[in-house]
């Protein structure tokens, strides 16, 4: 008796072992972290989609998604047209009309008139954005960018962080 159960166990064994080895292969998640720097010449909207595209390539990133983070507040980050400049020049004049310079409601002025409305358009906006990637290119639209949109009307250095996550 004690035998046949020996036998039975190790023959238990090889089927789980055999179960295994037809398990997919796991994958093994990537991380990394970059930072970008982004010159403006003032306000208005700045593609840097190319930049993004590029540090994916260099880094053979396949799938997953990318994050990035503006680390100001008085700037913005979004997803937008890329094929006619008028859509951008369009966003510029409604919040200029929206968020105008020198309103008289907004108290902090420490840096000019328009200090506090690139505060509001922010706020209004966005300085995180999520977009996955995939085949190694990012999975924008086909008339789609990645914008930086500087708020402020003196030249500014931006700082973008980059997160990677996946394969």
């Amino acid at each position: 008796m004690p035998s046949s159960k020996k036998f039975s166990s190790k023959k238990r064994r090889l089927e789980l072992r055999n179960e295994l080895c037809r398990l997919p292969v796991p994958t093994v998640l990537r991380q990394a972290l970059h930072e970008l720097t982004l010159p403006t010449r003032g306000r208005g909207l700045y593609e840097f989609t190319r930049d993004v595209a590029a540090w994916i390539s260099r880094n053979g990133f396949q799938h997953g998604l990318v994050t990035l983070h503006l680390r100001h507040t008085s700037a913005s980050l979004l997803i937008q047209e890329n094929a006619d400049p008028d859509v951008r020049a369009d966003l510029e004049r409604f919040f200029a009309r929206l968020v105008p310079d020198g309103d008289l409601l907004f108290v902090h002025t420490c840096e000019g008139d328009d200090d506090m409305p690139a505060h509001v358009r922010t706020a209004l906006t966005t300085v995180n954005l999520s977009i996955p990637v995939s085949h190694g290119r990012l999975a924008l639209g086909t008339w789609q960018g990645i914008y930086l949109w500087e708020h402020r009307r003196a030249p500014h250095s931006r700082k973008v962080a980059v997160h990677f996550v996946g394969e």
